[in-house]
């Protein structure tokens, strides 16, 4: 590359969200110790807090019915009630794992503005 050249991107909030949820998916075997083909994601944004929550859950049950995130799961109560799991994706414990159960619970709690 030329010395006096600069090669810049410039991309819109709806493009970085694109950016970083396909590089989630991209990376989930890695970032959450899963097998892709066995799983399906989900996810969130709130862009005013700068926050982000990726989670995949097992695709299919045993007979090869097709699973989905109980529609009790919110995850944008989910991200508003819990903390950061990490402060990299990169370390070693970037994830936590939760039953159903847990995230139902979580995100039926009200959480105040103060906390």
């Amino acid at each position: 590359m030329d010395k006096n050249k600069v090669k810049l991107i410039k991309i819109s909030e709806k493009a970085l969200k694109e950016l970083i949820y396909e590089t989630f998916v991209e990376k989930q075997s890695e970032l959450l110790d899963v097998e892709p083909t066995e799983v399906s994601d989900y996810f969130e944004f709130d862009i005013e807090n700068g926050e982000f929550i990726f989670c995949a859950i097992k695709s299919e049950d045993e007979e090869g019915n097709f699973l989905s995130l109980p529609r009790e799961i919110d995850l944008k109560k989910v991200m508003k009630n819990i903390p950061d799991t990490t402060d990299s994706v990169f370390s070693a414990n970037r994830y936590k794992e939760y039953t159903m159960d847990e995230l139902i619970e979580i995100s039926s709690q009200q959480k105040s503005d103060h906390e």
